[in-house]
């Protein structure tokens, strides 16, 4: 049995801990902040509740195998449901399109907007659920310690895909620049520019389409916590309030953690924090990252968030809306090709309380408002008010009504937050973008290769940003120590 430290509580650590304490391990996490769940944090106030975080729950099937692996399903810990519609994505004043909860109905919703789509949208679906079942039932469950892991029968037939990307396959087939910017939206959100995007991605569009969004009651938060209530069934003690200020390195090995001044000891560390600020808490000679390494990595976005109490019900939206009235390449380049705040920013809004009563007090509504950015840039009080200010009015105007006026509260968060609550570099608030360069055994690795006993899991290594991937982190890394144990 050894002694494992983990650093940080959010999705990836969290499965990590289950996964090494069900082994026999004696394992304990060590979080910074007062509540646990890392970037899944929760934030109440006035009887609202919001997901700071994760809002979508795509890939039922990643959460269903996490807890198949302990003998448990979703269903022991939290309540799902299935949205219909999935969202509402606004191109203009009543100019949307809805998504709704079957690919039937979408097929029908593409034919609707452009005749002929729906053949096309079928091909290019076809490919996506083939691309989804090799990557999720297979590929990203291998640790990206040799590029011989992406070689197998199936991947060697879809090798042109790895070399397009998702702008071209999308544009190829569609012309219709609402219906591209529906099928562009996953990568741009989560990981990086749809034309730096690997074409086999489109799995994303399969997960998007095919499986659907649903929404677990009382929030994502739910999933925290029932993943703590599974980890402490096992034994894993949860220390909140705890921040690591250095990680102790003897004769090349790991060996003990100093948090708020006092020296904890363990065989093992694994860091679930920010990748790059945990290399920070050793001296430089023990990283195997130099800082011109991050410096020219592609990070995902940052974003600007708002948590907003309305004191009435908002009408003409969905439980996930999209406002992609503006131009969506203009965006996607600000983000990416010359970072800056954007002149008219894509958003997106949720409102959690459209499907849960729990989330908002009766009669009224809970709106969370996101606004992806470039990481590492200026973030001052007067430009979150200013660009609340600006997605407020064409929200306003787009959907036909007063919503300003019936603000009861806002709070933000942004790249500032993200660095003071996260320690994350430069702010991002996705980890490492998805780009062919940074797939698989070219991300940052999983363990040390300067330190022995020390390892890595989260958003910024394998197998990349997004929720279920932090769970498939988690596993892949608890494998590796659990092999290194038998060595």
């Amino acid at each position: 049995m050894k002694k494992i430290a983990i650093i940080g509580s959010g999705f990836s650590s969290l499965a990590a801990s289950c996964y090494l304490a069900q082994a026999g391990n004696n394992v304990t996490i060590y979080e910074k902040n007062q509540t646990i769940g890392g970037r899944a944090r929760q934030f109440k106030k006035d009887g609202f509740t919001f997901d700071m975080g994760p809002t979508w729950y795509w890939m039922p099937d990643v959460f269903e195998r996490f807890f198949k692996d302990f003998d448990k399903t979703p269903s022991d810990f939290y309540e799902l449901q299935k949205l219909n519609p999935a969202y509402r994505v606004y191109y203009g004043t009543d100019d949307y399109i809805t998504i709704e909860d079957s690919l039937e109905k979408i097929y029908t919703a593409f034919e609707n907007e452009e005749a002929g789509s729906s053949i096309k949208l079928r091909d290019f679906m076809d490919q996506a659920m083939d691309n989804y079942n090799i990557a999720i039932k297979d590929l990203v469950y291998r640790p990206g310690v040799s590029p011989l892991e992406l070689v197998t029968v199936t991947t060697m037939k879809k090798i042109g895909q790895f070399f397009s990307t998702i702008s071209k396959d999308v544009r190829r087939e569609f012309t219709n620049p609402k219906l591209i910017s529906i099928l562009e939206f996953p990568v741009l959100f989560l990981g990086a520019k749809p034309s730096n995007t690997p074409a086999f991605y489109s799995f994303m569009n399969y997960a998007d389409f095919g499986l659907g969004t649903f929404h677990p009651k009382k929030g994502m938060y739910s999933v925290i916590e029932g993943m703590k209530t599974l980890a402490e069934e096992f034994g894993v003690k949860i220390m909140t309030n705890q921040n690591v200020e250095k990680i102790n390195v003897e004769n090349g090995k790991a060996t003990s953690l100093n948090i708020n001044g006092e020296k904890i000891n363990a065989d093992v560390i694994l860091s679930g924090a920010d990748y790059h600020h945990t290399e920070t808490l050793m001296d430089k000679k023990f990283r195997q990252y130099s800082e011109s390494y991050w410096e020219k990595k592609t990070f995902a976005p940052s974003a600007l968030l708002f948590y907003v109490g309305f004191n009435k019900k908002i009408e003409n939206v969905d439980h996930h809306t999209l406002f992609f009235d503006v131009d969506f390449e203009k965006h996607s380049q600000e983000i990416y090709d010359s970072p800056q705040w954007p002149n008219d920013p894509l958003f997106y809004a949720s409102f959690p309380s459209k499907t849960d009563k729990s989330v908002s007090p009766e009669g009224m509504e809970a709106g969370i408002f996101l606004i992806p950015l470039a990481p590492g840039l200026d973030d001052i009080p007067e430009l979150r008010e200013e660009y609340f200010d600006k997605i407020i009015e064409r929200f306003e105007k787009i959907t036909n009504q007063e919503v300003k006026k019936y603000v009861i509260f806002k709070e933000s968060f942004c790249i500032n937050d993200f660095i003071s609550d996260y320690n994350s570099y430069k702010g991002n608030a996705y980890g490492l973008a998805n780009t062919l360069m940074q797939t698989a055994f070219l991300r940052p690795k999983l363990k040390s290769g300067k330190v022995k006993n020390l390892f890595f899991t989260g958003q910024l290594t394998v197998p990349g940003p997004g929720v279920p991937p932090a769970l498939i982190s988690g596993k892949l890394v608890a494998g590796l120590i659990e092999k290194e144990n038998k060595n």
